[in-house]
């Protein structure tokens, strides 16, 4: 019998504005001291470098005022888990003018102040319950939307932590809501019963097909640590690596979430 089908999880409007908002803040005060070394250094990210990824994430937060000031769609057809796995978190080259900017010395932390300024302008509006907003690569809630936002202010706060090596605070509402999203898309991503993967003390989910257990510890077991489980699922670091390092314990001859991380389309 094939799993039942997964609740969406909802996620609370205000927390997540607040969360969004500290998340903000900080990757703002974290960019006002990069000096002009830091800024051309690797960011880690193949072709960016610390620059590039300051401006990404300033287009990041625009993003909120941009959506919101376009027509609104007639539906939603996108979910959080689909967005996850989409080619818009994957990665990839810097979009929309954002290498081009960087080429030209922008100064990116005060193109992520200006971001910070106007999200704080069009909150009030993009938490409206029944706001819809279209965004690649489909239409969207607007608070959903905010949760990616909150998935991109998280994952790259800790790109450029360790790309510079100055300290971006990470707000705990934010990460908790980021490694729920990231469980939750492992698990419709792979559905299943037979592996538990436990991010504590935010998430746990089963996944993987095989036997279900109905009581008791599951003979399948994955455990690792919030910021681990965001690096797993984003690729910043290997299954091997986080083995390795003990970052993450496996036990059961099914716990090994190798082949299905990090999570793409």
């Amino acid at each position: 019998m094939p799993p039942a089908a997964r609740k969406a999880r909802t996620y609370d409007p205000a927390r997540t504005r607040a969360a969004l908002t500290a998340q903000v803040g900080h990757v703002v005060g974290a960019a006002r001291g990069l000096t002009e070394d830091r800024l051309t250094a690797p960011s880690g990210l193949p072709g960016w470098d610390v620059r590039v990824l300051v401006l990404h994430v300033a287009r990041q937060v625009e993003a909120v005022a941009r959506v919101v000031a376009a027509p609104a769609p007639a539906k939603a057809d996108l979910d959080l888990a689909t967005w996850v796995r989409s080619a818009a978190c994957s990665g990839g080259p810097p979009a929309d003018g954002t290498r081009e900017a960087a080429t030209e010395g922008a100064d990116a932390a005060a193109r992520l102040e200006e971001a910070a300024q106007g999200l704080a302008g069009v909150l009030d509006e993009a938490v409206a319950p029944e706001r819809l907003v279209a965004v690649p690569p489909g239409a969207m809630r607007s608070t959903d939307f905010l949760v990616t936002r909150l998935f991109e202010l998280v994952v790259h706060s800790d790109d450029l932590a360790r790309a510079t090596g100055v300290p971006v605070p990470l707000e705990r509402q934010a990460v908790a809501a980021v490694v729920r999203l990231l469980a939750d898309t492992l698990a419709v991503a792979v559905p299943g019963n037979s592996v538990e993967v436990r991010v504590p003390p935010y998430a746990a989910v089963q996944c993987v097909p095989g036997p279900r257990h109905t009581r008791g510890t599951p003979p399948n077991v994955v455990e690792t640590d919030p910021l681990t489980w965001i690096r797993l699922a984003t690729g910043r670091t290997s299954w091997a690596e986080a083995l390795a390092s003990a970052a993450v314990s496996a036990s059961g001859e099914r716990a090994d979430l190798a082949p299905y991380l990090p999570l793409r389309g």
